[in-house]
């Protein structure tokens, strides 16, 4: 037990921990060079959420404590070294709450709108299972929700294993789809959909036209074979060429040769693939022609950035087993989707996790402010908002200036790229803030006064020095006068 204490609280070990933690950030900041964001989930998972990381901080604090009682560092002649001690628990107590306790995320709010909740940083892949086992004449539900942190750049591994009224079932991840978005895919038991690509806001949207079917995009009618007076009729005939009757009149541009051409309402007329169609003041464009199949996720050209990705599951039952795709992320708050494995019903959603705010905040203006003469540089951009709470507010959130409110802070991150919303980065972290602040405090407090402090090592070095510069007036004074005897001789 001795030898253990020694090896805890001696000065040697807190040196080891300091170069090793100093070394592991290093190295992850190597390895996210390059990224779009730091820290990535590959250093995430090797380095900052690692146990042998959180290890060396424990380690630290226990050392830091232990040492406060092996030098008696409460007597008061060494309070300036015990702020230091406390500096430093203070700052990695603060970094546990932070890790353990609190949460972010981020909140999307369009001009006018008011939103009242906030999707979480970290992602979640939830399961719900639900069949006929009952307690009590109650249907029963069985929960797993697991926060998951996949990445292209890391060999992805996952799998529950858990029951439902004593029915062994295991969930288990087969692939992860970096990019991923849901299409349809070719089966001859399928039926016929048209792919739009539509872009509103500035970012594309998928819509899928069933043979047949009415699609309202943003308040225009879209038909595939089934003509409606008013709407934007499309057809195709046995070859799959597709025709357009529109009431509006349109003009389009192919991308690959850059041809120009007009549509003229309502009259038939041949529709381009992969050509950039504006129709009604919406920008459109029909990337392949109509597809027979369902459903499903599929990996997304590289051509294109994806917000999603995607994750094909292998779900075991006693009775089954089968493989399911889901697609979402971070950022994400996609639909659950449901269907059976067994004698089960699963439903399943992977993504954001939503935290609801005990207020709401509606988004009055969005101004961005671009540098003289660019298009695309932003000198700076704000949020003019309003707190809709019992005690209703305006706050203006930009670069440095923070809504804080009941605990919660709310920071400028991004913005849509019509310029008509904002992206606010949400903040839930009042204690781990609070004792990491004090930390700081502290420690700079600390540093000032151990340089002037009596009874520490500076002041013992400053000591030393006064103790050698008064021998060496005396030695200079007494050579000053044997020289000067030896002159007068």
């Amino acid at each position: 037990m001795n030898t253990l204490k020694k090896i805890l609280f001696s000065n040697r070990l807190t040196g080891v921990l300091f170069v090793v933690f100093a070394v592991a950030m290093a190295i992850g900041t190597f390895m996210d060079a390059g990224q779009e964001t730091s820290p990535t989930p590959l250093t995430r998972n090797l380095i900052y959420n690692a146990w042998w990381f959180e290890a060396i901080m424990l380690l630290f604090v226990i050392n830091f404590i232990g040492n406060i009682f092996k030098y008696n560092l409460l007597n008061i002649r060494k309070w300036p070294v015990l702020l230091l001690h406390l500096s430093w628990i203070f700052i990695l107590l603060g970094a546990f709450i932070t890790r353990y306790i609190s949460y972010e995320g981020v909140m999307s709010i369009r001009e006018g709108a008011t939103e009242s909740s906030f999707l979480s940083e970290k992602t979640y892949l939830s399961i719900y299972i639900d069949g006929d086992y009952e307690v009590n004449g109650q249907l029963m539900r069985r929960v797993e929700e697991e926060e998951v942190d996949f990445s292209p750049r890391m060999s992805n591994k996952f799998s529950i294993k858990t029951e439902y009224g004593g029915t062994p079932i295991s969930v288990q991840l087969n692939e992860f789809i970096n990019g991923a978005e849901e299409d349809v895919v070719f089966d001859e038991n399928g039926d016929y959909y048209l792919k739009i690509v539509e872009s509103a806001g500035g970012m594309p949207h998928n819509h899928f036209l069933k043979d047949g079917s009415t699609e309202n995009i943003h308040g225009t009618l879209y038909t595939l074979n089934n003509y409606i007076e008013g709407a934007v009729n499309i057809t195709f005939d046995e070859n799959y060429d597709l025709f357009i009757n529109s009431p509006y009149d349109g003009e389009y541009i192919v991308m690959a040769s850059m041809t120009q051409g007009f549509l003229s309402k309502n009259s038939d007329e041949l529709l381009n693939l992969r050509a950039r169609c504006i129709i009604n003041g919406q920008q459109l464009v029909f990337p392949k022609p109509v597809v027979k199949g369902v459903f499903d996720i599929v990996k997304k050209s590289e051509l294109l950035k994806s917000d999603q990705d995607g994750l094909e599951l292998l779900i075991s039952t006693p009775e089954e087993s089968k493989i399911v795709r889901v697609i979402g992320g971070k950022g994400t708050n996609n639909a659950f989707k449901t269907f059976s494995v067994g004698n089960q019903d699963f439903t399943i959603r992977y993504g954001s996790k939503v935290y609801d705010l005990p207020f709401s905040i509606k988004l009055n203006d969005f101004i961005a402010e671009k540098y003289p003469g660019t298009d695309s540089s932003y000198s700076s951009f704000a949020s003019e908002v309003t707190v809709v709470d019992e005690e209703t507010f305006d706050y203006r959130i930009y670069m440095n200036n923070i809504l804080n409110y009941q605990g919660y802070r709310f920071f400028q991150a991004s913005f849509d790229p019509d310029e008509q919303g904002t992206i606010l980065s949400v903040n839930h972290d009042f204690w781990g803030t609070l004792f990491t602040y004090i930390g700081y405090i502290l420690l700079y407090f600390g540093l000032v006064v151990i340089l002037f402090a009596r009874f520490t090592r500076f002041d013992s070095l400053k000591k030393q020095l006064e103790i050698a510069r008064n021998k060496k007036i005396k030695l200079v004074t007494s050579l000053l006068i044997l020289i000067s005897l030896s002159i007068n001789a």
